[in-house]
């Protein structure tokens, strides 16, 4: 499956890795939190928007690399896609919000 060279597995992988740090960042860092009082906590310190969103990107361009670099181009290209609307989202939550 991963050997693919698809569009949407690159949008499915590039949606599923940020989830899955922001899982185990929740539980390295907030695990003594419920998930609401965790996201209620982000909501009212948007410093640490940044700091969420640093780990999810950076397992993003770690997959983006191993892609590119075994020419998969399509794959990595929806990688590369949802790696920007969640950079984008994640600067439009810190600053406009």
């Amino acid at each position: 499956m991963f050997k693919k060279d698809n569009l949407r597995l690159g949008l499915v992988l590039g949606l599923i890795a940020p989830l899955l740090s922001l899982t185990v960042y929740y539980f390295v860092k907030f695990s003594d939190f419920g998930i609401g009082e965790f996201f209620s906590y982000i909501g009212y310190n948007k410093m640490q928007i940044t700091a969420i969103v640093v780990p999810c990107l950076i397992l993003n361009i770690v997959l983006f690399t191993v892609y590119i670099n075994t020419h998969r181009d399509k794959t990595a290209k929806g990688i590369f896609a949802i790696t920007l609307v969640y950079a984008i989202i994640a600067l439009l939550l810190k600053f406009l919000l």
